[in-house]
């Protein structure tokens, strides 16, 4: 068994100068309920905030769309003036319109992207506004608009950036940034980070993963619980777990952390007990023996493809 300390001190740099400790904090669920509004509980919002930074958690993801603008706003309010090793990740470039509209009709997705370079520039003057700094370490666009080119989308975060309002440029996939489409961004800007649908039992994004090696991306999975189909009595890595004295949601973050160097896990709680089980996950040691049954086990199970991130 390895420390949770010493798994949390493993670091991924990205864009070559901003280490950070590969067990990151997704902030969405800090919100009300749909994900919209501010969160349910502010205080317990605050307490998970600076327990996971206490702890050594110095990436934390969050997008304009949660809240909106509230979870950017609840990450001021907790963790500000920050400390000068927190990366703060946010996203803009999609649209809501109220709580629970990630989806309409029968599981059809209700995604919204907007990239015109206006709304953009806006939306990032809003987020600095919003975490009250006066640079975004690493801004992602949430979503790839088929209606703007994207030349027009990614210009407008790169004169962003010349600005001094942006460090670094990443993308963000519903369900996922395909290899062709990284592979058109990497013709007109330098992006450092890839955020995708990825989890041990839908590893369908191995092909983005395996870009993002070769091209020293940081990989970050979202819903890498499987949006709770891998936490709880009717996870397919239930009775596993219990080989390992953990749970399965402690496996399936295990399981991503030995899966690639490049990933970065964001597992997001509202819950402080959670998030105590998710940071003690770095503490699980496994073979390869271990990982290969974990994905087995994982993968003979149907898993719902979520709409959004």
């Amino acid at each position: 068994m390895t420390s949770l300390q010493s798994d949390l001190t493993t670091t991924f740099t990205l864009g070559g100068d901003l280490p950070v400790n590969r067990l990151g904090y997704g902030a969405m669920h800090l919100t009300g309920p749909g994900f919209w509004g501010p969160a349910a509980d502010p205080d317990e919002a605050v307490k998970v905030l600076r327990y996971a930074v206490d702890h050594g958690v110095n990436f934390i993801d969050t997008a304009d769309s949660y809240g909106p603008g509230f979870n950017e706003q609840i990450i001021r309010q907790a963790l500000h003036p920050y400390p000068e090793d927190l990366v703060i990740s946010t996203k803009g470039g999609m649209l809501r319109s109220g709580p629970d509209d990630w989806v309409r009709g029968k599981g059809e997705p209700y995604i919204v992207a907007l990239g015109r370079p206006e709304y953009l520039r806006q939306q990032v003057e809003l987020s600095l506004r919003n975490l009250g700094v006066e640079r975004i370490e690493l801004y992602q666009l949430h979503r790839i608009d088929p209606t703007v080119p994207l030349a027009d989308q990614l210009g407008e975060l790169l004169r962003l950036k010349e600005q001094g309002k942006i460090h670094h440029i990443g993308l963000s996939g519903q369900p996922e940034v395909t290899v062709e489409q990284l592979e058109q961004v990497g013709q007109i800007a330098d992006i450092v980070a890839v955020e995708n649908l990825y989890n041990v039992a839908d590893q369908s994004g191995d092909e983005a993963l395996l870009y993002a090696e070769n091209a020293g991306l940081a990989f970050i999975p979202w819903f890498p619980l499987g949006h709770g189909d891998l936490t709880g009595p009717a996870s397919p890595l239930t009775e596993l777990a219990k080989q390992f004295g953990a749970t399965p949601a402690q496996l399936a973050l295990a399981w991503l952390m030995h899966r690639s160097p490049n990933i970065l896990l964001i597992p997001g709680t509202s819950s402080l007990a959670h998030l105590k089980a998710n940071l003690a996950a770095a503490d699980l040691d496994l073979d390869d023996d271990a990982l290969a049954a974990i994905s087995e086990t994982a993968t003979r199970a149907t898993t719902w493809r979520p709409s959004v991130t």
